[in-house]
C-alpha cells in the first residue's frame, strides 16, 4: 500500500501546531469547564447475520454511525482515524467459562490525501479512494463477505452466542489527541455489543 507524501517543510510544523491546540483546547475543556458544543459521536449495528459460503461463514452487518464535526475536522487536518469491527464468537459451558469459538478484527484505516483531495478507506494492503466522505462512510460501515469462523468449529444444530460491535481505535491516535479523548463523549464513536443466537443448519439429508 503506498500512502501519499508531500516533501514540503510546512506541512509538518502546521500540523504539529493543530495537535498541539486540538489537545491544549480539550485540556481546557477538563480542568477549566469551558462551555464547548457537544458534537456526540454516535454508532449503531443495524443487523448482522453469519452465512454459510462453502466451508466458511462470512458475517454480512450494517452499521449507521456519524463522525461529528470535530473527529471530521481531525480527519480533513491529516490525522488518519483507525477503525475496528470485532466479532466473538462463544458455546456457553455451566460448568466453567464459556469457550471462545472465534474472536475476529476486521481494522480499517480512513485517511483524507489533501493533494487528490480523495478519501482512502484501506484495509490491510488494499485501498479504495472515494471523491467524498460519506462514499467512504456507506462502504466502510456495509460489511459483506467477511470470513470469521470455519465451518468445521461448530456443530450443526448447537446453540452459540454470536456479537459484533463497531468502534474507533483511540489507541491509534497521535498521543495528544489520545489525552484530548479521554472522557469526551465526541470521541466515544462505539456502537454497544450487538448479540444473538446463532445455530448452525443441519446438512440436507
Amino acid at each position: 500500500m503506498t500512502d501519499f507524501s508531500t516533501p514540503c517543510s510546512t506541512r509538518l510544523p502546521e500540523r504539529r501546531r493543530f495537535l498541539h491546540r486540538l489537545s491544549a483546547v480539550a485540556g481546557g475543556v477538563v480542568l477549566g469547564g469551558l462551555a464547548m458544543p457537544a458534537w456526540t459521536a454516535e454508532a449503531d449495528i443495524r443487523s448482522a447475520s453469519l452465512v454459510l459460503t462453502d466451508d466458511l461463514y462470512v458475517l454480512h452487518a450494517d452499521i449507521v454511525a456519524e463522525l461529528g464535526s470535530l473527529l471530521g475536522d481531525v480527519l480533513m487536518r491529516g490525522v488518519s482515524l483507525f477503525f475496528v469491527v470485532e466479532f466473538q464468537l462463544t458455546s456457553s459451558r455451566w460448568y466453567w467459562l464459556d469457550e471462545e469459538i472465534a474472536n475476529r478484527t476486521l481494522t480499517y484505516r480512513l485517511s483524507y490525501q489533501a493533494l487528490t483531495r480523495q478519501y482512502r478507506l484501506s484495509v490491510g494492503a488494499l485501498h479504495q479512494n472515494f471523491m467524498t466522505l460519506d462514499e467512504a462512510l456507506r462502504t466502510m460501515l456495509r460489511v459483506r463477505n467477511w470470513g470469521v469462523l470455519d465451518r468445521a468449529a461448530v456443530k450443526p444444530g448447537h446453540s452459540y452466542n454470536a456479537a459484533m460491535r463497531f468502534r474507533l481505535d483511540v489507541a491509534e491516535l497521535p498521543k495528544p489527541l489520545q489525552v484530548s479523548a479521554f472522557g469526551r463523549p465526541d470521541w466515544n464513536l462505539s456502537s454497544d455489543w450487538l448479540r444473538w443466537t446463532f445455530v448452525p443448519q443441519r446438512d440436507a439429508k
